[in-house]
């Protein structure tokens, strides 16, 4: 049996999409920000700057967006480059899936289509990494295709202007909250649209406090005429947060320390760096975590020293601690399991790997320790 499509809500107002696009735009045109990939309708540059966009902010994303494209300007440049480079630049924006995700399409568009990136939602659809957000944001502005995105922003500028009361970010509200942006695209200017349905979610329908007052589609909006711009939508469901204490052991050899290389199937942080670290058993000492997981981990026997860092981060509904403990190599070689491969390296040498935050915090430790 065919599904059908969740029903939008009806405005109180004339819905036509010209009565809210055409206001919309001219908001956009007079106050949107001034962004690098905003530049052209190039899209690459637009493909690259979603990707990063994913999950994470404008301002953060900025300087990451125009080092990536510095080093790797075309299509052909990132396909071109090995993925070590890929992830070191991508390093400290986090979600590296989707830095691999982007390297593996940019080789598989390359090959297929070599000279341009093609307007085909079908070729775009096939790419890893690529689901209905970014076929529809690239498509969009680059092609003005009349294909819908929502994020975050656009999400909360829908379900307040319907008026929806549901949970637009699951199961029925999320088909609901897609069949909502499709029937407000335009004729034309499709890609400019998007991004003003973003721009305001950030700008101006805020998650809390919204400037309602300066909203050009404050006359169409249902959650404004009803008084519930802060009750729409519903907060997102909180997860249950668990506490992890985990031990990484600085294991020196001389003047190098080991550094060692996730495996592909690792789950995150997949084919970087970092020094040998694991979650401790309860109740057990710092200095018998360190010689077990250095053991486990790499073959070594060590002799542990002093904790030199504790560092704190999430990952998900994980809420880590990792103490960082120094340990000399006493006996033994590196025995390949978990771990790929290892290097020993100089304290110098560790920043042209590329490495997760946590470690890179680690690393930094490192550097000033030596410097200090």
């Amino acid at each position: 049996m065919a599904r059908h499509k969740p029903a939008v809500r009806s405005l109180p107002f004339d819905t036509h999409p010209t009565a809210l696009s055409a206001p919309l735009l001219v908001w956009f045109d007079a106050h949107h920000r001034k962004l690098p990939w905003r530049s052209n309708r190039d899209p690459y540059r637009i493909w690259v700057s979603e990707v990063m966009l994913q999950q994470t902010t404008v301002t953060a994303v900025i300087p990451f967006f125009e080092r990536f494209l510095a080093a790797f300007p075309t299509i052909v440049a990132l396909a071109a480059a090995d993925e070590q480079r890929v992830l070191k630049l991508w390093e400290g924006l986090g979600y590296y899936r989707r830095a691999r995700h982007l390297h593996a399409a940019a080789r598989q568009l390359v090959a297929s289509h070599p000279g341009e990136l093609p307007n085909d939602p079908d070729v775009w659809h096939s790419l890893p990494g690529v689901g209905r957000y970014i076929l529809g944001a690239v498509l969009s502005q680059a092609f003005d295709r009349a294909l819908p995105i929502v994020e975050a922003n656009s999400l909360r500028v829908l379900a307040r202007l319907f008026g929806y009361r549901g949970d637009p970010r699951e199961g029925e509200g999320k088909a609901w909250v897609w069949s909502a942006a499709e029937s407000m695209l335009p004729q034309k200017r499709v890609g400019d649209f998007n991004q003003a349905l973003m721009e305001l979610g950030s700008l101006i329908c805020t998650p809390t406090r919204p400037a309602c007052e300066k909203c050009p589609l404050a006359a169409q909006c249902v959650a404004h005429s009803e008084g519930l711009q802060e009750k729409i939508p519903p907060p997102k469901r909180q997860p249950v947060i668990t506490a992890v204490s985990e031990v990484g052991i600085v294991i020196r050899r001389g003047k190098q320390i080991l550094l060692c290389r996730r495996p592909a199937n690792a789950g995150r942080w997949q084919n970087m760096w970092e020094v040998p670290h694991a979650e401790r058993i309860e109740g057990e000492e710092l200095s018998v975590a360190a010689v077990r997981v250095a053991k486990e981990l790499t073959g070594l026997t060590v002799k542990p020293g002093d904790e030199i860092i504790a560092i704190r981060h999430s990952v998900t509904r994980y809420r880590i601690t990792l103490a960082c403990v120094e340990a000399t190599a006493a006996k033994g070689t590196f025995a390949p399991g978990f771990y790929t491969e290892a290097k020993w390296l100089t304290v110098a040498e560790l920043a042209d790997y590329p490495v997760s935050a946590p470690q890179r915090k680690l690393v930094n430790a490192l550097v000033s320790a030596r410097d200090g």
